[in-house]
């Protein structure tokens, strides 16, 4: 059987505790699980893509444990459709949060359809504690010494404070 082969796709600036929640889920539909991460110059990260990597990788690592799949993280800067193709996925991963997000996400299957209709689009829905949490209100949070450990893994939080300077 040949081996299925997921993306699952994100700045990751930083990585949350929603973005958990969907790599730990995605576990079940995948034999290998590929962490795409954006390099996307135009949102002006706060963590260097080295950073989002190493964050990425050292979740990645507990859950690979875990779970027995296989999680890999893959900075990538060209389309998504060329960078699953480039990983040999089969499947784009994507999170839900909200209807906003719905319309968005249906926008983008459409035009990755049309580039690959080969590559199928699986959405899952993040879990009731996760749904208000994004990167960028973790971000605005942190920078005004807001406790963030709800919505982050402890080293996150660690590399947030010394990132801003400040007791979040």
């Amino acid at each position: 059987m040949a081996m299925r082969i997921g993306l699952y796709p994100g700045t990751f600036d930083p990585v949350t505790m929603g973005h958990i929640d969907i790599i730990r889920r995605a576990t079940v539909l995948v034999d290998r699980l590929v962490i795409g991460v954006a390099i996307n110059r135009d949102k002006g990260p706060l963590f260097s893509l080295e950073e989002r990597v190493s964050m990425i990788e050292a979740e990645c690592t507990r859950i690979s444990e875990e779970t027995g799949c296989e999680i890999v993280a893959h900075p990538f800067e060209n389309l998504l459709i060329d960078c699953a193709r480039d990983v040999g996925a089969r499947m784009i991963i994507r999170g839900l949060r909200a209807v906003a997000d719905f319309e968005y996400e249906f926008q983008m299957v459409g035009m990755n359809r049309r580039l690959d209709d080969s590559i199928e689009t699986v959405f899952l829905m993040a879990e009731a504690q996760h749904q208000a949490i994004a990167s960028k209100l973790v971000k605005e949070i942190a920078r005004l010494g807001g406790n963030v450990s709800k919505f982050v893994p402890p080293d996150v939080r660690s590399a947030l404070r010394e990132k801003l300077g400040t007791d979040c």
